[in-house]
């Protein structure tokens, strides 16, 4: 069966309200909760390792790009004065340092391979924000509103060229092996970016083809993220390649969520707009997966949104518009598919992990990361 022919299946769900915790709890996965972990000690170790080799990396650009990106990465104002800004989840370093300590090696290992994740996936909100016309990240002006387009794309380019650099300084084989995964990681993402973009102008994307575009532009990079820490500390490629599987569904599970939080997530916790996957005309799951169900609110919700394509007045729609077009989505069985989606996608993660020997506590922090990203409201 087809992922369009599941979502023809889907059943309305009940009535939920913007800001509600999005249901998605993921099942309990063999074992590894036995192990009590501090998810938020584990992001915080992935931050506080990277951090100090991330400002360095910055340092070296040219000005005003140095600038630019500590204002980006919330470590100054748009003043130029010290601030302690918010610098995002962190899901990215703190999989890379723990997978090198799959290898048995010291989580320090990963380090580079965790600076170089963090400046891929900046360099990617750095031009998302200026292709999407975000105003807002992180509740604070996006680059490009503050400095301007050509700086946004100038810094994003810098970034992913300091990723590449960071890792072939090492010197090593290993060094080499983590620079060539990372760079197809990117390349899958730009792949993904442009496909969303080309979405936002069609009538219909199929649920195959939201997946297809959202394991590029998110999972990708998530499976790089899983698997560099071990590859600098020596895995072999089938151990790499089983960590790339659990990043890469884990990535897709990240994506559905951030999905249902683009239409009916808090703004106060996203520091995004209200309904701000559906002002940008995005075919995210729940729409694409709405249209794929049939039944009178996917036909009315299909009629709307071709209307709203051709529409020039698009940008000045109500609250009240925007609404009624997520009260749609839901009441086709949007919502609920997304979410038992990023259930799925959980389970298919935390089932690759058995394939490979490692410590206990290392498989309990990957479960414990799996299970943040599933049931976060940002």
């Amino acid at each position: 069966m087809t992922l369009d022919q599941q979502a023809a299946g889907l059943r309305t769900p009940g009535t939920a309200t913007r800001g509600e915790t999005v249901p998605t709890v993921p099942p309990d996965s063999k074992g590894a909760r036995e192990t009590a972990v501090d998810v938020t000690a584990l992001l915080e170790r992935g931050r506080t390792l990277a951090t100090p080799v991330l400002r360095a990396a910055v340092d070296r650009l040219a000005s005003p790009m140095d600038t630019v990106a500590a204002y980006h990465f919330g470590w100054i104002d748009a003043e130029g004065n010290p601030a302690d800004g918010d610098g995002g989840k962190a899901v990215r370093p703190a999989l890379a340092v723990l997978s090198a300590e799959v290898t048995g090696a010291a989580p320090e290992v990963g380090i580079p391979g965790a600076v170089a994740v963090e400046l891929v996936h900046n360099f990617s909100l750095l031009h998302d924000d200026l292709m999407d016309g975000d105003e807002q990240r992180r509740h604070r002006d996006t680059v490009w509103k503050v400095h301007g387009p050509a700086q946004a794309i100038l810094v994003g380019d810098a970034l992913f060229a300091l990723a590449n650099e960071i890792l072939l300084e090492l010197g090593t084989a290993e060094a080499g092996r983590a620079t060539r995964r990372i760079t197809t990681a990117t390349r899958a993402l730009i792949d993904g970016q442009a496909q969303d973009i080309s979405y936002e102008h069609r009538d219909r994307v199929s649920v195959e083809e939201c997946l297809e575009m959202e394991g590029n532009k998110t999972g990708a990079l998530l499976a790089a993220s899983s698997s560099i820490g071990a590859v600098l500390g020596g895995a072999d490629d089938r151990t790499a390649d089983t960590l790339e599987k659990y990043g890469y569904h884990l990535g897709l599970a990240f994506q559905a969520v951030d999905d249902l939080l683009g239409i009916w997530g808090d703004p106060e916790a996203t520091g995004k707009q209200t309904w701000s996957d559906l002002r940008q005309r995005k075919k995210s799951l729940p729409v694409v997966a709405a249209l794929a169900a049939g039944g009178p609110a996917s036909e009315q919700l299909g009629e709307i949104l071709a209307a709203d394509a051709k529409s020039s007045d698009f940008e000045n729609f109500s609250e009240e518009e925007f609404a009624a077009r997520a009260a749609l989505i839901e009441e086709a069985g949007g919502r609920e598919w997304t979410a038992e989606e990023a259930r799925r996608q959980h389970t298919i993660a935390i089932e690759a992990l058995h394939a490979i020997d490692m410590p206990d506590r290392v498989r309990a922090q990957f479960t414990a990361l799996a299970d943040f990203v599933v049931v976060r409201k940002r």
